[in-house]
């Protein structure tokens, strides 16, 4: 079988988002933003968020870590010390009070367990959450829109954008999956293994930005390491045969990643993570190089691949 990524047939369905859709995001939008507004006619009440300075205090001795500027709080969650909140209770915006509390014995910070403590706290706000309704106000302070109309065609926009971009992506990754399979190549057992143990990596990464170890998500999942590893080989197969057939193309079209491409794509990389060219800059090294001129390359030969195939495009819904 002769190499072949020219020519390659793909169907590709669009989904067009629906207003269901819309609605649901909506509704998500509105439950992670709840609308807060400032209490002025009553004292604190259970359920309240307060905004309050506060400093601490063991005998006439201020102690780290026991000082705050508008610290919010919401009074009843027990986020503090136990009897912090309490006594925070039936209390005015301007009011000074001090807190008596003793530390647990089992506190974490040991030169403060089982201590008595005083905090000096001033009350500077009272918030209250409720929900929004789904209109204008929403539109104007969530969605920075005029109207909820505006809002709704503003939303569905941006999910049909993310939705086509998903299943522009999908159809690459099959076009590219069979010129892969028409490509010539051997996977040795030590690019197997280096493969498998780069998903494996990955994985971890995942999990320790949920908290969780690899061991506790075998346990979760009701697996094992080894079941883990069997299970991502042909993942990593894939991605060993992909690879290859993207440096193929490489080599016989010649493509190059020139200051531009990687001026494009470094751009694009500060305004994913938020950061400045400087601060990339910082942590610029040979690797990150490598890992972004491979990008841009990726990149051209799945335009390529794209452009040069039969796709028979339908609608999804």
């Amino acid at each position: 079988m002769s190499f072949t990524y020219k020519g390659l047939q793909a169907s590709y369905s669009r989904h067009i988002v629906t207003e269901e859709e819309v609605n649901r995001n909506m509704e998500r939008l509105r439950q992670q933003n709840p609308r807060i507004a400032v209490v002025t006619d009553r004292p604190t009440e259970n359920g309240d968020e307060v905004v309050l300075d506060y400093a601490g205090f063991c005998g006439d001795e201020q102690f780290a870590g026991g000082t705050a500027e508008n610290q919010t709080l919401v009074l009843g969650s027990g986020m503090f010390i136990p009897g912090f909140e309490e006594q925070l209770l039936d209390k005015v915006p301007g009011e000074e009070v001090t807190v008596k509390v003793t530390f647990p014995e089992a506190y974490h910070a040991e030169n403060l367990a089982g201590k008595e403590a005083r905090f000096e706290c001033k009350i500077k706000e009272i918030r209250v959450k409720t929900e929004y309704d789904l209109d204008d106000t929403f539109a104007k302070e969530v969605g920075k829109c005029d109207t909820f109309a505006e809002m709704q065609e503003k939303m569905q926009q941006s999910l049909q954008a993310y939705t086509d971009e998903r299943g522009e992506m999908d159809l690459q990754d099959q076009l590219l999956s069979q010129a892969a399979a028409t490509l010539e190549f051997e996977i040795s057992e030590k690019m197997l293994s280096e493969a498998i143990e780069d998903q494996m990596n990955n994985l971890r990464a995942q999990l320790a930005q949920q908290g969780l170890s690899l061991e506790m998500y075998c346990q979760f999942m009701n697996t094992t390491e080894e079941k883990l590893r069997e299970d991502i080989k042909p993942t990593a197969e894939a991605a060993l045969r992909s690879r290859a057939a993207i440096d193929e193309i490489v080599q016989i079209e010649q493509l190059q990643a020139d200051e531009d491409d990687i001026a494009k794509a470094l751009a694009v990389i500060c305004r994913h993570n938020n950061i400045t060219m400087e601060q990339l800059k910082e942590q610029y090294d040979a690797a990150l190089e490598q890992a972004v001129i491979n990008s841009v390359l990726t990149g051209k030969v799945m335009r390529l691949i794209r452009d040069a195939a039969d796709i028979t495009v339908g609608i999804d819904n």
